[in-house]
Formats: C-alpha cells, structure tokens, sequence
C-alpha cells in the first residue's frame, strides 16, 4: 500500500481513464476541449478567476518556471521560508540572476512575520517566494499575513501549494503565481505542473520575455492554436478524471476527509508516544511527520518489507528523523491511516 506524501496512489477510476485511446495532442480537437475543461476544474480547486494552465512536467518545473518567468538579472525577491522548498526558491532566483534576500526560520517554527515585514520596509522587491505546505517536514504554513504585506508593499507573489492544493483550502486572494501538481491530492500520476496566473503576474511576465521554451509561462498564456509542445495527454486524461472525482465529492467533503485522516493518524501516534514534527498546530492536513531520531529509515524499509506500506523518511538533513504518512488524495482515508499505524506500532513500540 503507497501511503507517501506524494506520489500518491491512483484510484481505480483514474487508472480506467489512463487506459483509453488517447487523442493526439497536437492535432484532435478533442484533446484541446479536455485541457480547456481541465483548466476550469482547476479554477474552482484554486477558488480563483485567474487564467489556470497546466504544463508538461513534474511539480518542480512550475517553481522554477515561476522564476524564470518573472525574475531579471539583478531583481530583488524576497525569499520567505522555514523549509527546503522554501530555501530552494532561493537558489532558483540565484540560477537566473536575480539577488535573493532569504528571510528564513527554523524548520520547527512558523514564517518570520516580523522579519518579512521589515525586509519590505527596508527593501524594494519585485517578487516574493513562498511555500504553503511544506512536504519534507509536514508543515502547513499561514501564509495569508505575509501575502497581505506583500500586496500592500506591491510585491508580486508566488506561492508553492504543490502539496496543500486539493487537500485544504489555499489563500488564493494575493497569489499572483499559484502552482499546484497533478501527484499529490489530486491523485493522478506525475507529469503535470499547474499554475494559476493574475493579469498582474502576465504583465511581468510579458515584461520580462523569458528566452526559455521549458520554463516560460507565458507560451501558455494562450494555447488556442496550439501548446509550446506536445502534451501530455494520457496524464491531461488522468488529471481530467481526478478532478471530476474531486469536485463530485465536493471541495468541502473533501477537505473534512482530510482533517479527519489527519486527526487520526496524530492520534494514534500520539497512544504509541510518537513525536511530531512540527506541532499539531502546524501540521498539515495532506502529510504527518513523526520525529523518530535515528530510526526513520529503519521503521521505513520494515514497514515495505514485512507489512507492504511504503510510506516517506524526511529529505536531507532529516533524512533519518523524520517518518512521512501521507494521507493525501485518494489516501486521506481513515481505514488506510489506520493499517499505516497498526504496523508501526508493530516496529517502534512505546519505550
């Protein structure tokens, strides 16, 4: 049973569509009024009138395209986190020349408001970074104050809700760069980078007229004669039937199945004395971290080898203290959450 933070499984009805004949992309009309209706499936998830467009690869190419669209050499952007996803917005704006300012907090605690609203004082930035859940850590962020400063202060934003999106509302007002993935709650395969874009963030864009094909939005902007190149349509089918499944069930239902998932899994750790990692107050509703020093790996490869879960350790420097249940999507589901827990009660008893 996959239970990890993403990639997560692919239900029944998914997979079905996944394995129709597919239109070709480039040429059936078809296939371009599925994209269109994807698009505005999108729009009700990210709750927002902003132009929606999905591109042809893994979450990752959204952050990087969102800076490759909007950042020149020498612009300033504020860079605020208390993550690796966070962090790594930096050094994607260094890659294209811009001066990042990192305005940075443990990854135990929340996002440095009081340093954010100084750094906008004190700076003139042409763009803001941050991220709403951050995966390696289990951390839902409060980013809405810091979206609320950077409005006032004129300050394009761009927001990482790879993992939140589908799973729990997002603050979509004062997102100028909204980016989401196809993998996470929403179910379908890895491939597909989703973005809602403002009138705002298009001008910049325009603007700034990026030199790459890849990572530029802004071929996106209008896809009416055709995309940049060729999609990917058995993933646009998935991610089609994904959203429908979600909007069916409806967006609230949706994100009570996930608190409820959520809740259960910090309880039963709770009983087996486990530690989260952050507070429950900051956990997020898609992923739970447990902070298992030292014993994460471990816990990990006996939990796929002797009870076939394959749930997630923490990324770099956590690699071996942090065990990720990912309860997200198709697996926000209290029965599975609650196989997940009997079999680490099995490996790391109470001491």
């Amino acid at each position: 049973m996959l239970m990890t933070p993403g990639p997560t499984a692919v239900p029944p009805r998914v997979r079905d569509r996944l394995s129709e004949p597919m239109p070709n992309p480039d040429i059936e009309q078809s296939f371009f009024d599925t994209y269109d209706g994807v698009c505005e499936k999108l729009q009700r998830v990210y709750d927002t009138d902003d132009d929606v467009v999905v591109m042809g690869g893994e979450g990752i190419l959204g952050l990087e395209a969102a800076i490759a669209s909007t950042v020149a050499p020498g612009d300033d952007v504020l860079c605020v986190s208390n993550g690796l996803y966070g962090d790594g917005f930096a050094d994607f704006v260094e890659s294209y020349g811009g001066e990042p300012t990192l305005v940075g907090a443990d990854y135990t605690d929340p996002l440095d408001l009081a340093g954010v609203e100084a750094a906008l004082d004190d700076g003139e930035f042409e763009v803001a970074t941050m991220v709403h859940c951050e995966t390696p850590t289990g951390t839902l962020n409060d980013i809405a104050p810091v979206l609320e400063l950077c409005h006032d202060h004129g300050v394009l934003t761009v927001v990482d809700a790879v993992s939140s999106l589908g799973g729990t509302p997002v603050p979509s007002e004062h997102i100028d760069i909204n980016l989401g993935a196809s993998q996470k709650a929403f179910s379908s395969p890895p491939g597909l980078t989703t973005a809602a874009v403002s009138d705002r963030a298009w001008e910049v864009v325009e603007e700034r007229d990026p030199d790459s094909l890849y990572t530029n939005l802004l071929p996106w902007r209008d896809t009416s004669e055709g995309f940049p190149y060729t999609h990917l349509g058995a993933n646009v089918a998935a991610l089609d039937e994904s959203l429908s499944m979600l909007l069916e069930e409806g967006l609230d239902v949706v994100y009570e199945r996930h608190e409820a998932a959520a809740a259960h899994c910090r309880e039963r750790g709770a009983d087996l004395g486990l530690d989260l990692y952050p507070d429950a107050e900051r956990s997020a509703p898609t992923v739970t971290a447990f902070h298992l020093p030292g014993e994460a790996k471990r816990v990990q490869a006996e939990l796929e080898t002797d009870h076939d879960i394959v749930v997630a350790t923490g990324l770099a420097d956590l690699a071996d203290d942090i065990l990720r249940v990912g309860h997200m999507g198709y697996n926000a589901d209290v029965e599975k959450v609650d196989r997940v827990m009997d079999a680490i009660e099995a490996i790391y008893p109470v001491k």
